[in-house]
């Protein structure tokens, strides 16, 4: 492990992030949501990641996720709690992800499961709750006994605790949302993916006249070097803002539940497309 405590958070991000992202991409996932009603990618995903907020109207939601349109979000909640309470959102979620996982890591014993589990239920234990909404709604959430389940809410908890750092020092960056979107397609996702969260040509075209205002992009569309550095400052600050549970959890627990992840993680990546919107890098070989 490096002595760095904003690398580390990072390579860790690297590490549990594909455990949640199963909830995402996995078959499974995607079935156990349309068994209780929410047919449609988009209506399974609203449904199961604002569930632990209850049953939320649109507005909390808009902000809490950042990135999407505001009509996007408004267009699913709150219909979606007429399809699925919250509650049957949230044992869809888990019954799906728990089920992906199990698919995916059936060579690994049960032992190396529930070590994993115990560190990084452990690691998501010292998180501070305070202005970490989605953290702290997800921390509160019961994961029940078994190995997967643990390991998956816990990373769960872990990616919305960080998520909602991201999203305070976008916040402090004064980027707006289709800002960053529109200078994250310059450097390392894919527009494909990106187009799909609401916005309008017209506002992905006024952004980019923003970021070109602010020095952040060429006329042409290309980043600079200070709009490099400026998304970077936010990046590292995103990573300092997570380091605090691998800090408490100490080097050597640490770079053993690292250990522990690296299979589970790589299988994840399995089922995660190639340049998902999640901006996640690939494990080092």
């Amino acid at each position: 492990m490096t002595d760095d405590p904003g690398r580390t958070a990072r390579l860790m991000w690297t590490h549990f992030e594909p455990v949640h992202a199963v909830t995402y991409f996995h078959p499974r996932a995607r079935a156990a949501y349309e068994a209780v009603g929410l047919r449609g990618y988009w209506r399974g995903y609203f449904a199961g990641r604002a569930a632990p907020l209850g049953p939320t109207d649109a507005a909390p939601v808009i902000a809490a996720f950042f990135s999407f349109a505001p009509h996007m979000v408004a267009r699913a909640l709150p219909a979606v709690w007429r399809l699925a309470t919250p509650v049957e959102a949230l044992r869809a979620r888990l019954t799906g992800a728990v089920q992906a996982l199990a698919e995916l890591t059936y060579e690994l014993p049960e032992s190396h499961l529930a070590e994993a589990a115990d560190l990084l239920e452990a690691a998501a234990g010292t998180l501070e709750p305070a202005g970490r909404v989605l953290g702290a709604a997800n921390a509160a959430l019961p994961a029940g006994e078994y190995p997967l389940a643990r390991l998956w809410q816990a990373a769960t908890t872990l990616r919305e605790h960080r998520g909602d750092g991201h999203v305070a020092a976008l916040v402090a960056a004064d980027l707006d949302p289709v800002e960053t979107l529109a200078f994250r397609v310059t450097v390392d996702l894919s527009p494909q993916h990106l187009t799909g969260r609401g916005w309008s040509e017209e506002q992905w075209a006024a952004a980019r006249d923003r970021l070109v205002e602010r020095g952040w992009l060429t006329p042409d569309g290309q980043p600079t070097e200070r709009g490099r550095a400026g998304f970077q400052a936010v990046e590292d600050a995103t990573d300092a803002a997570a380091s605090r549970p691998w800090r408490l959890l100490g080097p050597d627990r640490t770079a053993r539940l690292r250990e522990l992840l690296d299979p589970i993680a790589r299988a994840g990546h399995t089922v995660i497309p190639p340049n998902s919107p999640i901006g996640l890098p690939a494990l080092p070989a």
